[in-house]
């Protein structure tokens, strides 16, 4: 067993590496380092890969299983971990994985420069590439209860799911989502958000980065900001966990928002258990979790009027003098003001699932082989004009806005929609045991993440989604309550 435990750790430090090697590829690599860059991307997920399927790996999980009723929750969640990656990988040529590692740097660096320069043909045969490889993988790999192939994705990001699921799920958030819109459209209430693009220079925004970051609990000790094309998180683990962020000098709740988020992802990867931490257990446990405490941070709590409240004086010591006018009133409803927008990083929460629709519903045609890569900008502008009554007059500000498609994160997109709804199925529980407005005013976050700590970070991946649902609240995933907390929100901030 502590061989076991061993070997897993073996391959845990080669994933915390290629965290690390990932961050600095984002954020400082030079851009002629390029091609070795590539080459150690498939070296590393190449040995990741070997260790994973190995006759050593099968050796183990065929003892293990002959005891594993035996065993704590520990030995029972490596050991899955362990089984899944076995299975989902054996059959899948080494050569393939490779070549796939080696592309996707290449490919991100790609969509990187021509996203700046607004040229998707330069991208587009780097996305071509990666949908045939994924293709050839899938053809290794049965989807789960015999469902189609992108069902194998979207199980990678979120145990269980499938299109089935999403499918139903999406169309419960669309019979919330769409009239909600509609009378938001129609309401006289009007928002002032004319002193959002007052200009505050990137130098300030850094500043309001590691005030929000602070304020809500990311230890920058154990953290840190960069800034890059597209915000994200990158956790080595529990004691390297780093964000970035980008800057907008005419939009600076765009950064402070984004940096909210990622601090999310970080505070739950910095707060996993001391039984866990920095383990091969030490992450989040699916995307759909991580997301929601993403979106527990940024919305539940960054765009309630009780932060802005709590902020609102420290934030114009550090703002120009042009905000001096602007109450925690006006920031909380410019920064959830309801209208139809091209970024799905800067979309309101109402019509944030929408832009999730849009993707789910490319890749659900992109992988039954219903469209060609050449297609896809007009079949992007189309569902915007469709869904958003919006054409994206720039390929960055459409197609290639988002970061996943370049590093192949296929599968990826619906657990955003996911994460919203958890969010708000967590906030439900935690106002029967606090008063949570009254918390954030004071700015108390310590016990709000303390609460998520006990149900959800200590855990790390341990559990399932669904047995972390069951241990720690008694019931599965419930759009319902994201449907009624959106009504709730809007309906106050609209006077509908």
């Amino acid at each position: 067993m502590q061989d076991f435990k061993d070997y897993m750790e073996r391959i845990n430090m080669f994933n915390q590496a290629m965290a690390i090697m990932g961050f600095d590829s984002e954020v400082f690599a030079p851009d002629g380092g390029l091609a070795q860059r590539a080459k150690r991307a498939g070296f590393f997920e190449l040995e990741v890969y070997n260790m994973q399927t190995s006759d050593t790996m099968k050796g183990f999980l065929d003892k293990i299983a002959t005891v594993l009723d035996t065993q704590d929750d520990i030995v029972k969640a490596l050991y899955k971990k362990a089984k899944d990656s076995y299975y989902k990988k054996i059959k899948i040529p080494a050569n393939i994985v490779e070549e796939y590692a080696k592309l996707t740097e290449e490919s991100h660096d790609v969509w990187r420069k021509a996203r700046k320069a607004n040229d998707f043909a330069k991208f587009a045969p780097y996305l071509e590439r990666i949908i045939e490889l994924d293709m050839k993988k899938l053809e290794y790999r049965d989807p789960p209860s015999g469902g189609c192939k992108y069902d194998i994705l979207l199980d990678d990001y979120e145990d269980d799911m499938t299109v089935d699921i999403y499918d139903k799920f999406f169309a419960t958030l669309k019979e919330t989502v769409v009239p909600l819109i509609k009378k938001v459209m129609a309401s006289k209430k009007k928002i002032d958000t004319s002193f959002k693009n007052i200009f505050v220079d990137i130098d300030t925004q850094r500043e309001i980065s590691e005030f929000i970051s602070k304020k809500i609990g990311y230890d920058l000790n154990r953290g840190y900001i960069g800034e890059a094309a597209h915000p994200m998180c990158m956790g080595a683990d529990s004691t390297d966990v780093r964000i970035t962020t980008r800057y907008d000098e005419t939009d600076f709740l765009s950064s402070l928002y984004s940096v909210l988020h990622e601090c999310g992802h970080a505070i739950y990867e910095q707060n996993a258990g001391d039984d866990i931490a920095g383990s091969y257990l030490g992450g989040g446990t699916s995307m759909g979790i991580h997301e929601s405490q993403s979106h527990f941070y940024e919305n539940v709590i960054g765009r309630s009027l009780e932060f802005w409240e709590l902020i609102t004086p420290e934030l114009k010591e550090i703002l120009p003098a042009g905000f001096a006018h602007v109450t925690p009133q006006m920031f909380f409803e410019a920064a959830n003001e309801s209208k139809p927008s091209l970024i799905r990083v800067e979309a309101d929460e109402l019509t944030y699932s929408l832009h999730v629709v849009i993707r789910y519903e490319i890749e659900k045609m992109l992988y039954s082989g219903q469209c060609k890569i050449a297609d896809l900008p007009q079949i992007w502008n189309k569902k915007y004009e469709e869904y958003l009554g919006l054409t994206p007059p720039t390929y960055a500000d459409g197609i290639m806005q988002d970061v996943h498609w370049s590093l192949g994160y296929f599968g990826y997109f619906p657990t955003y929609a996911l994460g919203s709804a958890y969010a708000a199925q967590f906030l439900f529980h935690m106002k029967k045991e606090m008063d949570v407005d009254a918390l954030i005013r004071k700015g108390d976050f310590l016990k709000i993440t303390n609460w998520l700590r006990e149900k959800i970070h200590k855990h790390g991946s341990k559990y399932t989604p669904a047995l972390l649902m069951q241990k720690s609240f008694g019931e599965q995933l419930d759009a319902s309550h994201f449907a009624q907390y959106l009504t709730n929100k809007y309906s106050r901030l609209y006077e509908l």
